[in-house]
């Protein structure tokens, strides 16, 4: 499969991947149904991820003719794809951070993510 195949979804996720590539393990998350609003695109092409793009994804990482190796897992809706390092996967992908990732952040874990920062800043005071 050819990068010119992909549906625009799977190059956004792919080029996180490409672009940072240093012969280390590189780690995108991303939730399909995900849509990425203009705002926060800070004026690049707001990302859309789709389940279209997720089946161009999986053709594309089993296929590609670049010499890159990928794995991808998905669980529901939340699927990881990683660019792998001597075409292994490690024994503990916890000990890599995920590079970036496209997830929607729902309304209530938000609240609670600056509910605890707050508290920790009182705290350090």
């Amino acid at each position: 499969m050819e990068w010119s195949e992909l549906t625009e979804g799977a190059k956004a996720v792919l080029e996180q991947t490409r672009s940072q590539k240093n012969d280390k393990i590189q780690i995108v998350e991303f939730e399909v149904g995900f849509s990425q609003s203009e705002e926060e695109a800070e004026g690049g092409m707001p990302v859309s991820i789709q389940e279209e793009d997720y089946k161009s994804l999986k053709a594309y990482t089993q296929e590609n003719e670049y010499g890159e190796k990928y794995h991808m897992a998905r669980n529901k809706n939340i699927v990881k794809i990683i660019l792998l390092e001597d075409g292994k996967i490690p024994d503990n992908l916890s000990d890599f951070p995920i590079f970036r990732d496209y997830k929607t952040v729902e309304k209530q874990d938000l609240e609670q993510e600056e509910a605890a920062e707050s508290s920790d800043s009182n705290n350090e005071a």
